[in-house]
């Protein structure tokens, strides 16, 4: 497995990767993985096996709170599910928050989204304790505007942080 940046060459590849995601995942416009791949390419990694696509995560650290980095899309391809590729994309994002000083990654799931809560927890990220519990899962309503209640998870990178 490879791991490399986000490029503009890989774009159709990760859209139609993107496209595989549904109900939790959408593919969003050319113009915003342009994007990804030109301003934010160190946060979005892509793992490739024998040239092909198995899963991308786009994360983005936060220009208004630089101690913070936001992961919003983690997809792997269903050939290459529970073979560790989410866990190396997100050991790649994880040690450029470290080198970039953040304290804190965090990501956002829908409560009914099991299969996320399982990876995140597996992984060390932590459900941030929200206002309410949906499937057992700890929420904060309203957290991505009215009506997008979701759960919250973190990974601490400074033990001192309180973000």
């Amino acid at each position: 497995m490879i791991v490399q940046p986000l490029n503009q060459k890989q774009i159709p590849d990760v859209i139609a990767l993107m496209g595989l995601g549904g109900p939790y995942i959408t593919a969003r416009t050319y113009s915003d993985y342009w994007l990804y791949a030109t301003l934010f390419s160190s946060t979005c990694p892509l793992a490739l096996v024998d040239d092909e696509l198995a899963g991308v995560v786009i994360g983005f650290r936060s220009q208004d709170d630089p101690d913070e980095l936001y992961v919003q899309d983690v997809m792997t391809h269903p050939n290459y599910r529970r073979k560790g590729v989410v866990r190396e994309l997100l050991n790649e994002v994880l040690g450029r928050a470290k080198a970039m000083d953040c304290r804190r990654v965090y990501l956002t799931s829908e409560p009914s989204n099991h299969v996320a809560h399982k990876t995140w927890t597996t992984l060390g990220f932590t459900n941030v304790p929200g206002d309410d519990i949906v499937d057992g899962v700890s929420v904060i309503t309203d957290f991505k505007g009215p009506g997008k209640t979701r759960a919250v998870y973190e990974f601490r990178l400074s033990p001192d942080s309180q973000a």
